[in-house]
């Protein structure tokens, strides 16, 4: 048995009967754990561990089942995410004609609202992943629609929208954006990046209660899926005021509502340059509360592939196969990133980066690498999300300069968006460097796993399963498994289901700095654990998307139990 001191009173809760992976490389594996005041006091096997059952130790009973450390999401949006849930939320369905039906329930039922407002829906749904007012329309056509899609970066509205917002054919297109046109120029009513604002500037703004309650719906479906921490990927700041949502963390925890343990990252506005530094120490400065920090900035340096504004280094391709003149965006000018981040590095801030396309993961690496040369290297962690398509050159460079690759696993698979919409356009050669996780992993580079909720679920098990697999979760809505999906994509990208798991455990915990309290279950580390209803590494890889959540501990404190799941 491993002990940080000798059991001079009974547990709290044990568990007993089941397989417990540790993912502590000292111990990988055990059959039983103790806790007491909120950490964990013994690892070791059920004989030893029942001596620290007392009368009022909770005794759980696994009977075969598994326990593992908390699930950490290292990039979900959790108030945006629940504040679509409480809105028109299109992420349950799949299709064009399910979304139209779900829209017009939701506007019958709320008859009064001036805005039909959400998202959630997939490009992979419409012809070239582009919807149509004149479709929406169909549906509400006496109010305006505003729905955002999957991942953020477009938005869907109806004839109405474009009319209030004044959006016609002689509207330019804005520096850091799209508008869908037709033959003739029009608005069709599809919105790419920053035109989305156009149309978004004019939808009702939530208000401070509506954060609150987004924040605790987001968080209990988290706790739901075992997540116990996690870092939101945009909390903003506004010239030192604090934002909304930076608003919602902070009284939370102020008011011990908030469960899980969250850093934050601030938004870095792409419109303005090293100005804005001060504003976001001081945002940083003055939230900072016990289980919320908000320490980090989001830098998004790009789009999307699907509607060619991820930032690539050659053209993308036509439907013919022939280059364009399309190269994507960078939001920020690298040469002023490369100021950017060696400042916020400077101040003490991690810095997290969205880039998708290979230009952009490159122009990513560049500013870390700027930072290294003038401040030196440091522990701050600087982390670069979603990795898409990364150029062989830069592998190696994720390691040498110590830069996380924070990788959302359920995008790494075959199905429509990807066969349809990304790779005639990214042409073979580049598709095939998709969503490297096993090749970063062999060259050394940390992984850390996250969802992008409500980008694709945040559900772990779903995200383990790709990553192990290559396949969709046959679950998932968002990646239906039609017949392109039966085919591994990329299997040499394949990881074991030990790595995947540390990814989404120490390697998320590393990132949030977490790693030294949680991630492992470790004598003397906080009780954050989840109970699933069976033995991952006992099943056949294509069964782990069927896993269930059973229990949710954070600091040995129940967030989430199915009910009669562990009786």
């Amino acid at each position: 048995m491993s002990q940080a001191t000798a059991p001079d009173r009974p547990a709290d809760s044990v568990f007993l009967g089941g397989a417990v992976h540790t993912v502590d490389p000292v111990r990988p594996r055990a059959e039983a754990v103790a806790v007491r005041d909120g950490r964990i006091v013994a690892v070791g096997g059920a004989a030893d561990i029942r001596g620290l059952v007392g009368p009022r130790t909770e005794v759980v009973e696994l009977g075969g089942r598994s326990l593992l450390p908390g699930f950490q999401d290292s990039h979900v949006h959790p108030v945006l995410g629940g504040l679509q849930r409480r809105q028109c939320d299109l992420s349950e369905h799949h299709g064009a004609s399910a979304y139209l039906d779900a829209v017009r329930r939701y506007a019958d039922a709320n008859p009064t609202l001036p805005w039909i407002v959400g998202g959630g829906w997939a490009m992979d749904a419409f012809p070239g992943g582009v919807p149509t007012a004149a479709a929406l329309d169909q549906a509400v056509a006496d109010r305006p629609v505003y729905l955002s899609n999957r991942d953020g970066h477009g938005a869907w509205v109806n004839s109405k929208a474009l009319e209030l917002a004044g959006v016609d054919a002689s509207s330019a297109d804005p520096r850091d954006g799209r508008i869908e046109r037709d033959e003739a120029g029009r608005p069709t009513g599809a919105l790419h990046e920053g035109a989305m604002d156009l149309v978004s500037r004019l939808t009702p703004t939530p208000t401070a209660e509506a954060y609150r309650q987004g924040l605790l719906t987001g968080q209990a479906y988290l706790h739901q899926l075992g997540i116990t921490a996690w870092q939101d990927a945009i909390v903003e700041a506004r010239g030192g005021e604090v934002a909304p949502i930076l608003d919602a963390y902070r009284e939370l925890a102020e008011r011990g509502d908030l469960t899980a343990r969250v850093v934050g990252a601030l938004w870095w506005d792409r419109h303005r340059g090293l100005d804005q530094i001060p504003a976001l120490v001081a945002a940083r400065d003055g939230v900072t509360t016990p289980g919320f920090r908000p320490t980090t900035v989001k830098i998004m340096q790009d789009g999307v592939c699907e509607d060619f504004t991820a930032g690539v280094l050659d053209p993308y391709l036509d439907g013919h196969g022939c280059p364009t003149d399309r190269h994507g965006l960078s939001f920020v000018d690298p040469e002023l990133l490369d100021r950017a981040v060696p400042a916020l590095d400077r101040a003490g801030f991690q810095v997290h980066f969205h880039a998708i396309g290979e230009r952009a993961v490159r122009e990513s690496l560049d500013a870390i690498a700027a930072a290294r040369r003038a401040n030196g290297m440091n522990d701050l962690r600087h982390h670069i999300a979603h990795i898409q398509v990364v150029h062989p050159d830069d592998l190696a460079r994720f390691a040498s300069l110590q830069v996380v690759a924070n990788a959302q696993p359920l995008w790494a698979a075959n199905e429509p968006q990807m066969t349809e919409l990304t790779i005639p356009f990214l042409g073979p050669e580049r598709s095939s460097w998709q969503y490297p996780f096993a090749t970063l992993h062999r060259l050394g580079a940390r992984l850390a796993f996250g969802s992008d909720w409500s980008v694709s679920s945040p559900n772990p098990l779903w995200e383990l399963h790709v990553a192990v697999n290559r396949l969709p979760a046959p679950e998932d809505l968002g990646h239906p498994l039609a017949a392109d999906a039966q085919e591994v994509f990329l299997p040499t990208e394949r990881l074991d289901l030990a790595t995947a798991v540390h990814a989404f455990t120490m390697g998320s915990a590393f990132v949030n700095h977490l790693d030294r309290e949680t991630g492992s279950i470790t004598v003397g580390k906080q009780a954050d654990l989840v109970v699933l209803d069976r033995d991952l590494f006992r099943e056949p890889t294509l069964a782990i998307s069927e896993a269930r959540v059973l229990l949710t501990m954070v600091a040995g404190r129940a967030v989430y139990r199915d009910p009669g799941g562990l009786d």
